[in-house]
């Protein structure tokens, strides 16, 4: 028996997640960490180095708690819904002081990832040819292919200190199940020293070994399991709630005014004591209207041999 990983998320962020670090918040639209961010916010951590595919308003709100020194990230958007206006007030006005920003596409972090998890000096990708890219990061750069075909461009890898992700389920020795939208989740995870699981359940053994090609993350992968009911709000989790629209939206007109972003931190992350109470907050009705209705996907049979 594997001794259990399960832990809360004060204890998981105190130990894995120190300033200087850099930490990887990985989840592509769907399964977003937002409740290990805000823990990161509340511990007040400092001079972090956040890797994100999609920074969205998850780094607005990490940049305006002053957590963040450094992004490396790609494709700047706060879900579809508006600007990111803390990160365009650092990058673009350098206020309250400039932000040191490493640029990729999607798939060039998702290549940085891969070659970080595989652990290869680099990573070639044909994407770059013809973009401004490589002319503003240094770290993306050209070699000659050994095949004769001319040129590639390749990336460096990237290996966080801390990986942090969440999903729909695990079980307590820290198998990882997750099934909807996925990103680099798995390849950020083997890329990192140390990995951070919120869950929206914490399962039994059998739960996982019935169905195990689920299991995105194995346990060996894996420091911590924290189970996290509704984790991923304002984001989704696919087969548990939906996406809180409204929220992005809502998001917009806080950004752009500099106090109202600092006076939203105070009063809905250090003003709450943890993630439940935080949902306690946005209130059981608004809570109640991004429940999901039961929709199974079928089931496959994997045999055993007959006695």
């Amino acid at each position: 028996m594997n001794a259990s990983k399960v832990t809360t998320l004060p204890e998981a962020i105190g130990t894995h997640v120190h300033d200087g670090a850099t930490v990887a918040l990985e989840g592509f639209g769907h399964l977003i960490p937002f409740a290990a961010a805000h823990e990161i916010i509340r511990q007040g951590r400092r001079n972090l180095t956040v890797c994100r595919m999609t920074p969205d308003l998850l780094t607005d709100q990490l940049l305006a708690a002053e957590c963040v020194g450094k992004l490396v990230a790609s494709f700047f958007a706060s879900g579809s819904a508006g600007s990111l206006y803390e990160i365009r007030r650092r990058v673009e006005q350098h206020d309250p002081e400039p932000l040191e920003v490493e640029e990729y596409s999607h798939y060039g972090m998702y290549c940085r990832y891969e070659a970080g998890a595989k652990r290869l000096p680099f990573y070639p990708l044909l994407s770059y040819v013809g973009s401004d890219l490589p002319e503003l990061n240094p770290r993306i750069r050209a070699v000659e292919s050994p095949y004769g075909e001319g040129k590639v461009y390749v990336v460096p890898p990237l290996n966080p200190d801390v990986t942090v992700i969440h999903a729909q389920r695990a079980d307590e020795s820290g198998n990882v199940q997750m099934w909807g939208i996925t990103g680099a989740q798995q390849q950020a995870a083997y890329a990192a020293s140390r990995v951070i699981v919120t869950v929206e359940e914490v399962v039994a053994p059998e739960v996982i070994r019935a169905d195990p090609n689920r299991t995105l993350i194995p346990a060996h992968a894996v420091d911590a399991i924290v189970p996290v009911p509704g984790g991923a709000h304002p984001s989704y989790a696919q087969g548990c709630y939906d996406r809180d629209s409204a929220f992005y939206r809502e998001w917009t007109p806080i950004s752009k005014d500099k106090e109202a972003v600092r006076a939203w931190i105070k009063e809905w992350i250090h003003g709450t004591v943890d993630h439940a109470d935080y949902l306690d907050r946005i209130g059981a009705e608004r809570w109640a209207g991004l429940q999901v209705a039961d929709a199974p996907s079928g089931e496959v049979s994997y045999g055993r041999r007959k006695s």
